[in-house]
């Protein structure tokens, strides 16, 4: 199959005014069908891509999708699967990156088609600013890949069993996204010294 030869797109999670990849998608000629809301049935479309996306696929909606959903994740994965990635890498030490990786039934353990590590570390920077970073890598690492995702053209590869993951109740209460990374590292470690 060819990258020509997706006709319709499943877009689960951000829309055309948060993300730059729907436009990119339509002007490569797909027909992109954008869903923020849950979704159960993806067998009506060539492919399903996930990016933002705030609800957990069943079982059967995976299943009933022509081809591996792909999901894009903010995270070096095996590192920092599920909420707040970009929080707890900086928090726990863990390698800061994105990854796009096909999606099973576990939280972010799908096999993994592409990744990148940011290089850059987080001095002076706020949580906001290295988000932005990583939004920014994904939608280019994805751009630079998108021949070889829409055609299937690719090479998945089984993540490590050892990773770290995370609930969205992990994430402390005072955490706030414009909070300088150091600052925060500093009270979490005191915090959780106690």
């Amino acid at each position: 199959m060819s990258a020509k030869d997706i006709k319709s797109l499943c877009f689960l999670g951000y829309d055309e005014t948060e993300t730059k990849l729907i436009g990119f998608l339509r002007n490569l000629g797909h027909e992109v069908h954008v869903h923020t809301k849950t979704v159960t049935d993806l067998s009506k479309y060539d492919l399903s891509i996930s990016f933002g996306y705030r609800h957990i696929l069943s079982r059967d909606t995976i299943a009933n999708a022509p081809r591996p959903v792909i999901n894009l994740h903010i995270s070096f994965l095996p590192f920092n699967r599920g909420a707040h990635p970009n929080f707890w890498s900086w928090i726990e030490g863990t390698p800061a990156g994105v990854t796009i990786h096909e999606i099973n039934e576990g939280i972010d353990t799908g096999s993994i088609l592409f990744q990148e590590r940011l290089q850059q570390q987080p001095a002076g920077m706020t949580f906001r600013q290295t988000y932005g970073l990583l939004f920014q890598a994904i939608e280019d690492l994805f751009i630079t890949n998108s021949d070889d995702i829409l055609s299937g053209e690719y090479v998945a590869s089984v993540q490590a069993a050892v990773g770290t993951s995370h609930r969205a109740s992990d994430l402390p209460l005072w955490v706030n996204w414009d909070d300088q990374i150091e600052d925060a590292i500093q009270r979490y470690r005191q915090e959780t010294d106690k």
